[in-house]
């Protein structure tokens, strides 16, 4: 844990991580202090980045957006150049919920939010083949949501 957190403020990390509609009212009574410092203290991890933004988790199948899938990218170079373009082009996709540089097998794995095969069969025809430098790509459809978006455990 870093040095400049105490045990409150781990304690308003882990509330706010728990539920991110906690009034400061009820913040300061959970962590016990007044609701001034509570602000403070809270107000401050903001400012320093421990809290990177508070979102609702919008149910997917609510939205007809019931089906996840994971792609594994191969580019064609592995050089900055070739990565920064692909990283990039890959941000602004608005399908694309994460796209991480990995180590192994693939240069990148993306998460992927759609309709249903149908849906992502176009955007892969349409979109996913023609980011810059792609040579490769590999489609994974899940089954079944054993564990999403888990809290960190600090």
């Amino acid at each position: 844990m870093p040095a400049d957190l105490d045990r409150i403020d781990l304690k308003i990390l882990r509330l706010l991580q728990d539920n991110g509609r906690l009034t400061n009212a009820e913040l300061a009574q959970l962590v016990s202090v007044s609701p001034a410092t509570c602000h403070r203290r809270t107000q401050r991890l903001f400012d320093e980045g421990f809290v990177s933004q508070v979102r609702a988790a919008i149910a997917p199948q609510k939205i007809d957006m019931g089906a996840l899938v994971m792609v594994g990218v191969v580019l064609d170079r592995s050089t900055p150049d070739s990565f920064a373009a692909f990283e990039k082009a890959a941000a602004k996709l608005k399908f694309v919920l994460d796209c991480h540089l990995v180590a192994g097998d693939f240069d990148y794995f993306l998460k992927i939010r759609v309709r249903d095969m149908a849906d992502f069969n176009r955007l892969h025809g349409e979109k996913l083949i023609a980011l810059p430098g792609v040579r490769q790509t590999r489609t994974f459809f899940v089954m079944k949501e054993v564990v999403d978006n888990a809290p960190l455990d600090f």
